[in-house]
This record gives structure tokens, sequence and C-alpha cells, in this order.
């Protein structure tokens, strides 16, 4: 078993995500991490190549499965610990960020890794979720985003677009959807990114990105729910696709279409799609993940609209900052130095020193 040391604490100093974390002893396949529960999603759901993406990633990320966490909440998505051979916790409605940031203040020799969808993140889960960002908690959270309840059988969800027909909006939603990656940058998220559930080689990129980095890495990935919500994600695999997405490379200039005819500029305080032919190239935007003013990465967020007109997916941000998780471990070190004196009891703990007695007969 190889373990990797450090003792630096919230630094960008070659710790990753998985810093402490042993590895394994073998390289590992794919089907090392395939549970023995049968797999039971809808034929078509985009969350068997999320699976299948996964187990390959993790063979690759190379640490032992019994250093693995999977913490999922409810919801579709959230049946994903069954699938992994690998520790997890089926939690309750939106609190997986919660149980994660306790195992990861805890257990440090753990990859704790969050899967979510749309409705349990970002509606009875939304505040945990941004707290869990700001804290800057040294875990992975995978919001699987199909805009739409599927569990509980088709009701739209807090990413649903307006107009939306449903069972429970059976005349169009009048709600107007939250864009996901505004939500984490606008919580300070240090990690930032998305994926399209039928892009593998994207998404292992982005996974094998979020996993280096210490702290909360948040990725979203789009995948389609094929009973409740068939086709929603349609102009973002068919023909003409490549006008639609706006794929993000470190340092590279962000220019997209079949034959890079669009390039992304600087509007006012926000970014523009434009023709490429129509600007001057030193006008159009070098991609910069690691830029610490986070107004870049959030109007990156905002050329993405509801009608998928443009999608944006990538690494958005990657920013080092202290974690909680390793801020909390150096201020209870500090502590037992400045107080070496333990409790000899659990009881001698909850009553302590400062104790009194109430004199009834008064």
């Amino acid at each position: 078993m190889t373990i990797i040391e450090t003792s630096l604490v919230g630094t960008d100093l070659g710790i990753t995500g998985t810093s402490g974390v042993p590895a394994a002893d073998a390289p590992q396949k794919a089907a090392d991490f395939a549970s023995d529960q049968e797999v039971r999603w809808c034929p078509g759901c985009g969350d068997y190549v999320i699976l299948a993406t996964v187990r390959g990633f993790l063979a690759e990320l190379g640490l032992r499965r019994e250093n693995l966490m999977f913490v999922s909440g409810i919801g579709c998505s959230s049946r994903f610990p069954y699938y992994l051979d690998a520790y997890g916790i089926h939690s309750i409605h939106g609190r997986a960020p919660a149980l994660a940031t306790g195992l990861a203040v805890t257990r440090p020799d753990l990859s704790v890794w969050v899967v979510t969808g749309d409705g349990d993140a970002l509606s009875i889960g939304g505040n945990h979720l941004v707290h869990a960002l700001r804290r800057n908690v040294n875990m992975t959270i995978l919001l699987f985003n199909n805009r739409i309840y599927g569990l509980t059988k088709g009701q739209y969800s807090p990413t649903s677009e307006e107009g939306k027909i449903t069972k429970s909006t059976p005349m169009g939603s009048v709600d107007h959807p939250f864009n996901t990656l505004s939500i984490a940058l606008g919580a300070e998220a240090t990690f930032a990114a998305r994926a399209l559930d039928s892009d593998r080689a994207g998404l292992t990129e982005v996974l094998r990105a979020a996993a280096q980095h210490r702290g909360t890495s948040f990725v979203e990935i789009l995948q389609d729910c094929p009973i409740f919500n068939d086709s929603s994600f349609d102009p973002l695999r068919r023909e003409h696709a490549a006008d639609h997405l706006i794929p993000l490379r470190q340092g590279e200039p962000i220019v997209f279409g079949a034959d890079g005819e669009f390039a992304v500029v600087r509007s006012g305080f926000g970014l523009d799609v434009v023709a490429t032919a129509e600007v001057d190239p030193a006008e159009i935007v070098v991609h910069d993940a690691y830029a610490d003013d986070p107004g870049y990465a959030y109007a990156l967020s905002r050329l993405s609209d509801q009608n998928l007109t443009h999608v944006v997916t990538g690494v958005f941000r990657s920013v080092a900052r202290p974690t909680y998780d390793d801020s909390v471990r150096a201020q209870a070190a500090t502590a037992r130095e400045r107080n070496p004196v333990t409790p000899e009891s659990l009881q001698e703990l909850l009553t302590g020193p400062e104790t009194w007695t109430v004199d009834r007969a008064r």
C-alpha cells in the first residue's frame, strides 16, 4: 500500500485532491469497480454511459477501492453507489454534501465523491450545495442534469426550461430555470466544469481535472431521461451540434463550429459570440481557467442558455484556496497542542470543569 504524505495545508504546491489517499497495490480495470448489483435504470438512460465512464476513470485514478467513498441523495442518479465496488452511502434528499463534508473532515485518507441530480441538489439540497462550494471542502460533486424529476415520474425541476409541459405543469412551467454553473461560480467554487454524457473523452478529461483539484470540484453532466424528457439535449448531439457546443481548452482561443466559424470575445463586462471572420484574431478570448477573477468564469457561464443555442463545456475555473477540511484539522491540532490533557471518559468531557448545582430548596 502506498500513501502520498503531505504536511501542507490549503496551498497549491503539488497537493492534489487525492493527496493522502492510499494508492492501489496493482493496476486496476473498469471491471474491478463493478458491483454485484443489477443496474436498474431505464433503457437508454444517460446514467449508463456516465457509470461506464466513471468506472473506467476510477481504474485510471489508481486509488484503493476501500478508500473511495460515494455519497448520494435521492433520485435516479443517487442509485450510483450501488453499482460501484467501493464504499458508498445512499443518504437522504439533498443532504449528500453535508454527509460528505463530515467524511472529508474526519477521514483525510478518503477520496470523497457526491453524486446528485438537478432536483436533489438544486431544490431541497440547494442550501447544502452552495455552502459546500463556498467552504471549499475537498470533495468532487457530480450533478447529473436531465432537466426533469425522473424518479418521481416527470415533474419539472429547477433546471427545466420555461414553458416546460410536465405532469406538474400541464400548461407549461412559469419558473425561470437555474443556470447551474452560474450558481456554482456565484458561490465562488474553486473548480467548476461541465460535460456531456455522450462525450466520454470530454467527460473523462473533466473528471481527471476534478479529482486532481484540492477543494470542492463541481461537475455538471448533461444527460437524457428517455422516459420523461427524451431528446432534451438533441441540439448538442445531432447535425450542427458543433454550432451549439463551445468547448474550453486551457490556453487556447475560444473558437467553435464545424470550421471554427464562431468565436468568443469580450463585450462590456461580459462575453459574446461573434462570427470569427468579423473580428481581429487578437480580440478572441484565450481561455484561462486559472484566472483569479471569478468574474471571467461567471461570464463564460452566462453564454449558455436554456434553449441550448450555446452550451459551454470543459473546465470553467480551477484555482487554489485553503480547504475547509484541511483548516478544521489544523485548528483541531492546534487546540490539542494548547491543551494536551484529554478527558478520561465521555462523561468527563460532557460535564467539563465548569459545573454548578441548583438548590431546589430555594
